[in-house]
Order: structure tokens, then sequence, then C-alpha cells
């Protein structure tokens, strides 16, 4: 199975720093972005204008941020916990929050890791690359933990 990743950031910087990391780590790992909580399940659902899977494929791992606006990212997460088609597709909470509220939340709301956006670039570099291999390396294989 491909890596294929949908990315829910609202922040404008954020999402321009993203898209040069994984340009710039490669691998030719597609990446889409939407830019809040209702653009992600109208995503994740197939709603329009999301509808067509060849265009909108469904991801095999999604970075949620949690500050959204329209809906929170732990609202989003709760979504997808509750659709079987969803509930095995690995989330990784993406933010800049490192209160323990927000790590706990996340975790008892089904995420598979926690990360907290690096503070530079370099550091945003290496977490891609990470992720980029960890998970090409294990989709499709029992990582839901």
């Amino acid at each position: 199975m491909d890596l294929r990743i949908l990315v829910v950031e609202d922040d404008e910087e954020d999402i321009g720093l993203l898209r040069h990391a994984f340009t710039r780590v490669g691998g030719g790992v597609p990446v889409r972005f939407v830019k809040d909580g209702d653009h992600a399940v109208a995503y994740l659902s197939g709603a329009p204008p999301f509808q067509d899977r060849q265009e909108f494929p469904l991801p095999t791992l999604i970075l949620l941020d949690l500050k959204l606006p329209r809906r929170s990212g732990l609202e989003v997460l709760d979504w997808i916990r509750a659709r079987p088609e969803l509930r095995k597709t690995p989330v990784i909470v993406f933010t800049s929050s490192r209160e323990n509220e927000d790590i706990d939340r996340a975790y008892e709301r089904g995420a598979n890791s926690y990360l907290v956006k690096p503070p530079d670039f370099k550091g945003l570099i290496e977490m891609v690359e990470a992720l980029r291999v960890y998970w090409t390396l294990n989709t499709g294989r029992g990582r839901r933990g």
C-alpha cells in the first residue's frame, strides 16, 4: 500500500513550511492539505468538493493540528475514530501545544502519536523524513496500538 498523507493545518506559514519539507525530503509521497476541521471531515467523507477519489484519495496517514477553526482537531479525531472505514487510519497529532492535558486527550481519543512542531526548519525536515521512512515501512501492517 502506498503512503498518502492528509495534513489538516490552518496556519499558512506552517503549510508552506510543510510543503517545502515534504518536497525537500522527496520520496514521491502525495500530500494533500485542508485548512480546517470541517474541510477535513468533508475530504475524508468524500463530500463536495472532495468526492472524486482519483483526485482526492483517502489518506493512509493523517497529520492533524489541534487548534483548528470550525471543528477542533480533537473533534475531527473523534469523527475519524467513529467511522469503521477510517478507524485504523493512523492519526498523528501535529501541533504546537505541549500541554499535558492536550496530549492526554489526544491519546484518549485514539491518536497514534503526538508530535510537537519543531522550532526550526531543520527540525521539521528531520521529522518529515522520519515520518516518511517509518510510515512507508509500516503502512498496511498492524500499526495501530
